[in-house]
């Protein structure tokens, strides 16, 4: 055994600095059967540690060892294995990742939830009808508010999807996603429609306060370089803007207006 051990090393070797001087597919799949045995090994210990089927996990680890395959130096002078193992393993945890739930509930409600499946559908076709709470867990053997809260663990075990329709009207569907208030959403709104506002008020300035207060504040010109652009002096275009200003305040704000006297 330890001789054709040593052999399957040889020939795998050699096979790895042929793909690595002249990569081919022929090479690549003659080298995925070569190490065949270390995906299985991988899926077995992987498969009795979730329930995902054995032969799943054995799959997605083919991944992994094509792409150990394409990225292995073997000039480098390291085991292909100990380079392998790690991509392997990587591609099955990413799968399970992909199809975990983010919220985990004790093994006993998972073992329990799934029998309890099993006792509906028996319960069903021998009663005729959906069975009750009550009847599953009298078969389960366990008390009723039990089976309630193993059942509402494993259904709020899964992430509601922000696309699922929250609110269906005849002609229109409103999404979870859509029913969500967003703080931001709000503040970009809020900050639009004062955006609107400040220009609707702008535009009723009388025009030398108005290109005075552009040129100032929304363009960002010097007061020297406003005046010049108007054909005035700073203090004149420092007046236009006071003006300006108290007119602003007066349209966005007319509660703060001056009573006379």
């Amino acid at each position: 055994m330890a001789a054709s051990e040593s052999s399957v090393r040889s020939d795998g070797m050699e096979l790895l600095h042929l793909y690595h001087q002249n990569p081919s597919i022929k090479l690549r799949n003659q080298l995925v059967q070569l190490h065949t045995g270390l995906v299985r090994k991988m899926a077995h210990k992987f498969s009795h540690q979730c329930n995902e089927p054995y032969e799943d996990l054995e799959q997605i680890g083919y991944f992994g060892l094509i792409r150990a395959i394409e990225r292995f130096d073997p000039s480098q002078g390291y085991a292909f294995s100990s380079f392998a193992v790690p991509y392997i393993r990587g591609e099955m945890l990413h799968f399970l990742r992909d199809r975990s739930t983010l919220l985990k509930i004790p093994r006993r409600w998972q073992e329990l939830y799934n029998e309890g499946q099993k006792v509906r559908k028996e319960l069903a076709i021998s009663l005729g009808r959906a069975p009750r709470d009550a009847e599953i867990a009298k078969r389960l053997q366990i008390s009723l508010p039990e089976w309630q809260e193993t059942k509402l663990a494993a259904q709020n075990r899964m992430p509601l999807s922000l696309d699922a329709t929250a609110v269906h009207y005849v002609d229109c569907q409103i999404t979870l996603g859509e029913a969500l208030p967003c703080p931001r959403s709000h503040i970009l709104q809020q900050e639009e429609e004062e955006r609107q506002q400040l220009q609707g008020a702008i535009s009723l300035l009388e025009d030398k306060p108005r290109i005075a207060v552009e040129l100032v504040f929304l363009k960002e010109f010097s007061r020297k370089d406003a005046a010049k652009k108007i054909g005035t002096s700073p203090m004149t275009v420092t007046r236009y803007l006071q003006k300006g200003i108290q007119d602003l305040i007066c349209y966005l704000h007319p509660q703060v207006m001056p009573t006379g006297s």
